[in-house]
């Protein structure tokens, strides 16, 4: 789906190669959307972007792996119009369950988290993975280093392997971060950044791992 943070990844994934299809309500709006990312991709010199605008149901069902980003009022909604497009395929969950006004508080669902309320409505033959939620858009839709990492949950370690892939290619460190009930400490901690933004001053803060994995021999 379309919108700041989507774009963003959009931009950094297509700078990396990858074919992308940007998804939006309709057709015409994702066509906008497309263009808009074209130009950009020109003006930063990248002029081989393989981008096409699609309605959400059809976006779904072309891509391999899909990519929500849409705001948590809007999560459901969207899932249930694209859910038989998404039987075998990973779904990448972005969304954050902020609470306007206060989004600087944590307000985790009843259900638990946003990605465990994806992986429940759409059920065992999607492998949800939530990712990206502490990421500012504007340092995706940037050409500069971004100094923050990626925690990583689902269920299927092997799907994690595969957007941990994706993390990388889009310039940042990912982290394996356990099955998707964890989604719901990794969305706690935006709010908890959109604090640390506010009372220090800082344009966008971000999470990095401390340590070092242990090389085996």
């Amino acid at each position: 789906a379309s919108g700041d943070l989507g774009n963003g990844l959009a931009y950094r994934w297509s700078k990396a190669g990858y074919p992308i299809i940007i998804g939006s309500r309709t057709q015409a709006k994702a066509e906008q959307a497309t263009e808009a990312l074209c130009n950009k991709l020109v003006a930063s010199g990248y002029n081989d972007a393989k981008v096409t605008g699609l309605d959400n149901g059809a976006a779904a069902a072309e891509g391999d792996i899909i990519c929500l980003t849409v705001p948590f009022a809007n999560q459901k909604s969207t899932l249930e119009s694209v859910k038989t497009h998404l039987n075998g395929k990973i779904l990448i969950d972005v969304t954050v369950p902020l609470m306007p006004p206060k989004v600087s508080r944590v307000q985790l669902p009843t259900e638990g988290s946003a990605g465990q309320i994806a992986q429940t409505l759409l059920g065992e033959d999607v492998q949800v993975v939530s990712a990206f939620q502490n990421v500012a858009a504007h340092h995706l839709n940037s050409d500069h280093e971004i100094h923050c990492d990626v925690l990583v949950c689902g269920n299927k370690r092997a799907a994690r392997d595969q957007v941990i892939k994706l993390v990388e290619d889009a310039g940042m460190t990912g982290w394996h971060a356990g099955p998707i009930n964890n989604a719901a400490a990794v969305e706690a901690l935006t709010s908890v950044l959109i604090t640390i933004n506010k009372i220090h001053n800082i344009e966008s803060a971000g999470l990095k791992i401390t340590g070092a994995p242990k090389t085996e021999g």
